[in-house]
């Protein structure tokens, strides 16, 4: 007989903004925007005062400061959330059979079969009071047979809470919710489903597959399992990467700059795209040159976290004018990002515009269709190797 899996989501709750009301506790109970303040800046986090006006995450902050003047406004502290995550990424590794991190935030937990020893429900309190405690921070989870269901319990439990879909349940527990609250539907298939009458989980999944495959294509089928509770994806272990580098070995050793910082634009390119799609940032940058009588140099700098091609290029530029002065002919370059942390574009974007992560999005999406040369900038072969 299989076990019965049992699967815990576990989200901080508004993870950047509990983080300061730990730095600076007399901030509580106030409306708090944790983003940029400028014209061009995004929202971020912001704390439940202020979500009480209509202020949420990746909205414009000169939005946001209509719909709540009185906010207060915090540019973040990357540094200090990452260190706050490792915190709770440890407790949950100390204490965890098997554990996923699914984000900077948000962590998924196996413990399925723990039920012959130890209630899973009270193992899941029990860890949630153990972060509560240690970290100082509120942390809300969901527990049920799958990560699916898991993460919209959390969402309903939130703030601060805990709730438990048993085993044979996850239809009924579903049904009611409007379909946005789904992870995998968006504004778009959202409207494309309310057209169609459909507006909560409990249609949606008596909906026949050949109508929802009209509606939504080849993503039907999927869409269709998950709103009968089914989901059969893993809880993948947690490695943690802590860089991600690329050399290039010129076939002439030269001192020619502008190939040499064109060639590193082009590495700086490579690297970003591919900690996006592992969903890292970096906060760290390091060049290294090989001269052509195999002497080394490197310098870093670090930084506000980020996987923004913009930022890097124009940090590594700065490193490399820094470290090459003397006109040594060249042999080889380096390029080294570190200090990845799990996160998306959108947690750095403080105070960029919403079409720079657009625009990220859209060269990633044909760089995987296409092959990483389908948008190219510069000059060079490299390899790139993960520690």
């Amino acid at each position: 007989m299989d076990t019965q899996r049992a699967i815990v989501h576990m989200d901080l709750d508004s993870f950047f903004v509990s983080v300061e009301l730990l730095r600076r506790p007399e901030l509580k109970g106030k409306p708090l925007i944790i983003g940029g303040s400028s014209e061009r800046g995004v929202v971020a986090s912001c704390s439940y005062e202020a979500r009480k006006f209509g202020v949420h995450s990746a909205m414009s902050s000169q939005h946001a400061k209509k719909l709540c003047p009185e906010a207060i406004w915090i540019s973040g502290e990357m540094g200090e959330y990452s260190r706050y995550s490792k915190v709770v990424r440890q407790i949950i590794q100390d204490k965890s059979p098997l554990f996923e991190q699914a984000s900077i935030d948000e962590f998924y937990i196996d413990i399925s079969g723990m039920d012959t020893f130890f209630g899973i429900e009270k193992w899941t309190k029990e860890l949630r009071q153990t972060i509560i405690k240690e970290s100082g921070l509120p942390i809300s989870y969901g527990l049920s047979v799958n990560k699916f269901v898991s993460k919209i319990a959390t969402s309903q439990s939130k703030p601060n809470g805990e709730l438990y879909v048993p085993a044979g349940t996850e239809k009924e527990f579903l049904a009611p919710l409007a379909i946005e609250k789904m992870p995998m539907v968006g504004k778009k298939t959202t409207e494309i489903l309310n057209q169609a009458g459909i507006f909560d989980i409990r249609t949606l999944s008596n909906t026949p597959i050949n109508v929802l495959e009209k509606l939504v294509g080849n993503t039907a089928n999927g869409l269709l399992q998950r709103a009968n509770g089914i989901d059969h994806s893993p809880v993948e272990p947690f490695t943690e990467r802590k860089s991600i580098s690329t050399e290039t070995t010129f076939e002439v050793d030269t001192t020619n700059t502008a190939m040499l910082e064109n060639t590193i634009l082009k590495m700086v390119e490579e690297l970003c795209f591919a900690i996006r799609t592992q969903e890292f940032l970096t906060g760290c940058l390091t060049i290294k040159l090989k001269y052509a009588n195999f002497e080394k140099e490197t310098k870093q700098a670090t930084f506000s976290y980020t996987s923004s091609d913009a930022e890097l290029m124009q940090n590594a530029i700065a490193i490399f004018k820094s470290l090459y002065k003397n006109q040594k002919k060249v042999r080889l370059i380096g390029v080294k990002f570190s200090n990845l942390m799990h996160g998306t574009y959108q947690v750095s974007l403080f105070e960029n515009p919403k079409k720079t992560k657009n625009l990220y999005e859209a060269m990633d999406k044909i760089r995987t269709k296409f092959g990483e040369d389908a948008v190219k900038r510069a000059l060079g072969k490299s390899g790139q190797s993960f520690d």
